[in-house]
């Protein structure tokens, strides 16, 4: 028997028995869904979900079909070095069809719950994109509200192009952020571990206490905060204005909104 929709519920198109050809690796998802006439396709990952200081970073990116050969030995952002993140993100930037970022500050993160920060970023990021794409691939997931038909993919951002260029965009660009925020906060080593909690990270915390940068919603951060803390929580727009404006991109600074093949600060 067929399975009826819920009301209100939009049928997305979904390809029936889709061949994934491994011969096209990390290009399988996208060369499918063109296939069947779903494309272009489009990617989304974060990046800086588990990290107890700086922004949620989530990015969106359309490839350009048949660049395979041009973005050899793309992959999960995480598992590049830094020379060939910097690398690909010329590349992403110059050649993809097009691209979004979205800078989430770490209030934000605070006051709504880093995974629902996530899934508002990747819609966002989405929805920011110059023209709707006809499918979204996310990393693992799936993200509730996405406006256009979506499929979660595991280790998407190891299995599926778009999803890894996404988290490349992503990934540089939150750590340009914390390397230009560790000159103003040099106490906490922002530049070596990016806002992760490290056991030196931790350790400064102990010593300085957090600064707005920190997420307070974080065990390690709230219980350095109990014994000293810098300063108070600050509102959004005066943490998010100044230090995360358009780090690693163009884009308007300090404004909740963004273009097309640039960042939403």
């Amino acid at each position: 028997m067929a399975r009826s929709l819920a009301a209100g519920s939009v049928p997305w198109p979904r390809p029936q028995r889709a061949v994934i050809r491994r011969s096209t690796g990390i290009w399988a998802w996208e060369s499918a869904l063109h296939r069947y006439g779903l494309g272009p396709v489009a990617g989304v990952d974060e990046a800086g979900r588990g990290a107890c200081a700086g922004p949620l970073v989530v990015a969106a990116c359309v490839p350009r079909p048949g660049d395979a050969a041009r973005w050899e030995g793309l992959t999960d952002s995480k598992l590049l070095t830094p020379s060939a993140r910097e690398r690909f993100y010329d590349l992403i930037v110059r050649r993809a069809v097009d691209w979004s970022v979205v800078i989430i500050p770490p209030t934000e993160v605070d006051r709504r719950g880093v995974h629902a920060a996530n899934v508002d970023g990747m819609r966002r990021a989405v929805a920011r994109l110059a023209a709707p794409p006809g499918y979204v691939l996310t990393d693992g997931f799936a993200v509730p509200g996405m406006a256009l038909p979506s499929l979660a993919v595991p280790k998407g951002d190891q299995a599926a192009a778009c999803v890894a260029a996404a988290s490349v965009l992503a990934k540089v660009t939150r750590d340009r952020i914390m390397v230009e925020l560790d000159r103003e906060w040099p106490c906490y080593g922002f530049a070596e571990h990016k806002g992760y909690c490290t056991p030196a990270h931790d350790e400064s915390l102990s010593a300085y206490g957090p600064s707005p940068l920190h997420r307070f919603s974080f065990v390690n951060v709230g219980r350095a905060g109990a014994v000293r803390a810098l300063v108070d929580v600050v509102h959004n727009s005066e943490v998010h204005g100044p230090r995360f404006a358009g780090a690693g991109a163009s884009g308007d600074a300090g404004v909740m909104g963004s273009t097309s093949r640039g960042v939403e600060s």
